[in-house]
């Protein structure tokens, strides 16, 4: 019997190993030093749901060239449910499309935007014990340029605070060189952060404010960077949900 293989098949193979490659990148210093120190058995969440915030009518923050928030966002967390799903992890998104997920009735900005967050809530406590959320979203702050960088926020649930720490840890590693940020709780105005059962942790991968790090998130490499930082910061801390 002999074995065809197609091209397919070796890039495949490729882009594994290559995967695999990264992740060690980013969570081992060294030839010998573990970054990130976890005891016991990793115990993964029953599903994460990655979450693309913002959608269709609502853009989010805007760069100064007019990219969206909301595109930059899809891309970064496909590319993250992609790795999670090579590793084995169950996933869902929230939105696969540059829309929002408002129910039929909406019609101003104002209530599709309500909606929107509504439906969101809905479905990541329908996915019920064990879920947990990462929402990726982007920075902006017009009134000071010069600030970059990614930053992981965290809700109030339990084992929310340890994963945002890990992710920061790996964030900090590969993108934040120079200029680490610490993990902070997130504030309780955010709808959907406060409104769900599970851990939730919400990624700023960066400033479109500031236009050498909004150049950059509108690049396939970096975005791929990021989703590649997320899941290894993810995998590190996921021993630490229950």
């Amino acid at each position: 019997m002999f074995l065809i293989v197609t091209k397919q098949h070796l890039a495949a193979a490729l882009g594994l190993v290559l995967f695999v490659a990264a992740l060690s990148a980013i969570l081992w210093q060294g030839t010998a030093r573990p970054v990130f120190r976890q005891q016991g058995t990793v115990t993964r969440p029953a599903v994460v749901i990655v979450d693309p915030g913002h959608g269709g009518e609502d853009g989010g923050a805007v760069a100064a060239d007019g990219t969206v928030e909301s595109s930059i966002n899809l891309a970064v967390a496909l590319k993250v449910e992609e790795l999670l799903f090579l590793t084995g992890q169950e996933t869902e998104m929230t939105r696969r499309e540059d829309i929002s997920v408002y129910s039929p009735g909406a019609e101003t900005l104002r209530e599709k935007k309500v909606s929107d967050l509504h439906n969101r809530v809905e479905l990541v406590n329908g996915m019920g014990e064990g879920a947990v959320l990462l929402s990726i979203h982007q920075n902006s702050l017009p009134q000071a340029k010069s600030v970059r960088g990614a930053q992981v926020f965290y809700n109030e649930n339990a084992g929310a605070e340890p994963l945002a720490a890990a992710i920061q840890q790996a964030m900090n590693q590969a993108v934040n060189a120079g200029g680490e940020k610490s993990h902070k709780a997130i504030d309780g105005s955010v709808y959907l952060m406060a409104h769900i059962d599970c851990p939730g942790v919400l990624v700023e991968c960066g400033f479109l404010s500031n236009a050498g790090e909004a150049a950059l998130l509108k690049t396939e490499d970096y975005q791929r960077k990021l989703a590649l930082s997320i899941t290894a910061g993810y995998l590190a801390g996921c021993a630490s949900v229950k």
